[in-house]
């Protein structure tokens, strides 16, 4: 009886780590665009604002880890023929496809309700904005070279104005531009890093690899540097 219970508990720990994995917890320090907004409105030392950005970053957290668990779904065939990825939850079996889809659709909706109940209206709006591009980006957008980086970089400006829209501030057009400029140069040095690593394996990695190229992306970054001073 006691083994069995001892079983039992090493099985549901091992269960809740597969779905902690899932949602990929490493990745949410992304989401810390969020509390830019409590910053840039001078609202740092305000109890309820700083209460909403922590809120909205939770939001955040839980919708990014729906996204991350739909495309272990998504990407488990190509997944299972990679070195690394073979190991995710959905890929090595740990968890099955459907409780992973369920997994999602239950923390995307519940991410959702808490925006919409507990925060301000713009930050929900912000939440579905999010995860419509995600199902872009996952289907479509991720496939095509520029429209890929621009894509993640929109994510990041979502974010962003979700914090704002978390402490009830008027949006910033000088932080939507200096993120989304940020963001581009960031994600085009990510690509070059990737080619210049990976060389003729880059395809392999990420298909549009193939449709840039060093000299490309040093000019996009060139592009990126010189616009941010300007702003």
């Amino acid at each position: 009886m006691v083994q069995t219970a001892v079983v039992e508990a090493d099985r549901s720990r091992g269960l809740a780590r597969s779905y902690l994995k899932l949602v990929r917890p490493k990745q949410w320090t992304k989401n810390g665009f969020v509390l830019a907004g409590v910053v840039f409105a001078e609202k740092a030392f305000s109890t309820t604002a700083v209460a909403h950005a922590l809120l909205a970053f939770v939001v955040f957290c839980a919708l990014s880890g729906a996204v991350y668990a739909a495309n272990d779904v998504l990407d488990v065939e190509e997944d299972r023929k990679h070195p690394l990825k073979r190991l995710r939850p959905v890929a090595s079996g740990e968890i099955s496809a459907r409780a992973a889809l369920t997994f999602s659709a239950v923390l995307a909706a519940g991410a959702l309700a808490l925006s919409f109940t507990l925060l301000p209206y713009r930050v929900g709006i912000a939440g579905l904005a999010y995860l419509a591009l995600q199902v872009l980006y996952s289907t479509v957008l991720k496939h095509a070279a520029i429209l890929d980086v621009m894509s993640i970089s929109a994510g990041f400006v979502i974010r962003a104005l979700a914090g704002v829209a978390a402490v009830s501030s008027p949006i910033s057009p000088w932080l939507i531009v200096c993120t989304g400029l940020l963001t581009l140069f960031l994600g085009f040095s990510k690509r070059r890093h990737e080619i210049a690593t990976l060389g003729e394996g880059a395809a392999v990695h990420r298909r549009n690899l193939q449709d840039y190229s060093v000299p490309m992306l040093d000019e996009m970054m060139n592009i990126m540097i010189s616009a941010t001073i300007i702003a």
